[in-house]
């Protein structure tokens, strides 16, 4: 914990744990026995706030292309389309987020964990690029938040 990232989103932070990778989309990447285990960063989190819905558009087995589109989600302040953040097969969902969700806004990077996927994560970003990128890209994103 203590190599932790912290990224300022105005007053609030958002924790990028170390040693985990990151990619443009705003999912960190864990190695996890041999697949890769994607979820949101807490920087995703706190600008979507409260996730009401999540649905897949591809099955356990596909592979998918980076930027596929692989699913939808609702929150408090959009509906988007999700985008695979590498290229690969995707082996597992999280199911217990399509029955409630609301585990993504508790812990994002415990239990709301999203799906898992064997490819390449080595083109994804560590902490210090991703908090790099987030500094780069938040003014932007503030304009686009108000």
């Amino acid at each position: 914990m203590s190599d932790d990232l912290i990224f300022l989103m105005g007053k609030y932070p958002a924790r990028l744990p170390a040693g985990l990778r990151y990619a443009r989309n705003h999912m960190w990447c864990r190695a996890d026995g041999g697949r890769l285990r994607f979820g949101f960063a807490a920087y995703a989190v706190r600008l979507m706030q409260d996730v009401y819905f999540l649905d897949w558009c591809v099955n356990a087995g596909d592979a998918v292309a980076l930027k596929q589109q692989i699913g939808n989600i609702e929150t408090s302040k959009a509906v988007a389309d999700l985008f695979a953040p590498i290229a690969g097969t995707i082996e597992a969902f999280n199911t217990e987020l399509l029955k409630d969700p609301s585990g993504i806004n508790v812990d994002c990077y415990g239990p709301g964990w999203l799906f898992e996927m064997t490819g390449d994560s080595e083109a994804l970003m560590d902490g210090p690029a991703y908090h790099d990128y987030l500094a780069a890209t938040w003014e932007s994103t503030q304009r686009l938040i108000k």
